[in-house]
């Protein structure tokens, strides 16, 4: 029974919407007025326009990207890439490596290897220099951000000026 009277009100429900629906149509199409064209509007070149800025949105991006620091040197890498690296290899905890116009400040790191580490983990940038070459790596996207780099001296035939290299030479 109970079956039977939730048929006949889902029914009534659907032939109600369906008359409530084809009359709302007919009215609408019936007693809408046609939509009037829009008037024809003369074609303009669209204007040239020169983007000025202004010296404070300069100075602004400048302010942006971090100078060179004075006394970094350049490691030239493969693919025409170059970061600036400030500090002493051999003896410095932190080194600032100046990497897309940006300064990163990278605490040295201790490794078994014997290459030399400098990872900062807030910035996720990671240097790593062995005798032959350097590598700048991102945690953050996980990718190697340069390879094969190597100063004006290295590529003379030189060794990395590496706390390794300055042990082994101590050491003769």
């Amino acid at each position: 029974m109970n079956k039977l009277l939730i048929a006949a009100v889902v029914g009534a429900l659907a032939t109600s919407s369906m008359i409530i629906t084809t009359d709302a149509l007919a009215a609408t199409t019936t007693d809408a007025k046609p939509a009037a064209k829009p008037a024809a509007k003369a074609v303009r070149p669209a204007p040239k326009r020169l983007i000025k800025r202004k010296p404070e949105a300069l100075a602004a991006a400048a302010a942006k990207t971090d100078p060179i620091p004075e006394g970094a040197t350049k490691w030239s890498c493969k693919e025409g890439l170059a970061f600036y690296l400030k500090g002493d290899m051999k003896r410095d905890a932190v080194v600032t490596v100046n990497w897309a116009k940006k300064d990163y400040r990278l605490p040295r790191q201790d490794t078994t290897t014997g290459a030399d580490r400098f990872h900062d983990a807030a910035s996720g940038m990671d240097l790593v220099v062995i005798p032959t070459k350097a590598m700048l790596f991102s945690d953050k996207d996980e990718s190697r951000l340069a390879d094969e780099c190597v100063t004006a001296e290295m590529a003379a035939g030189g060794p990395a000026p590496t706390q390794s290299n300055a042990l082994i030479k101590d050491a003769k």
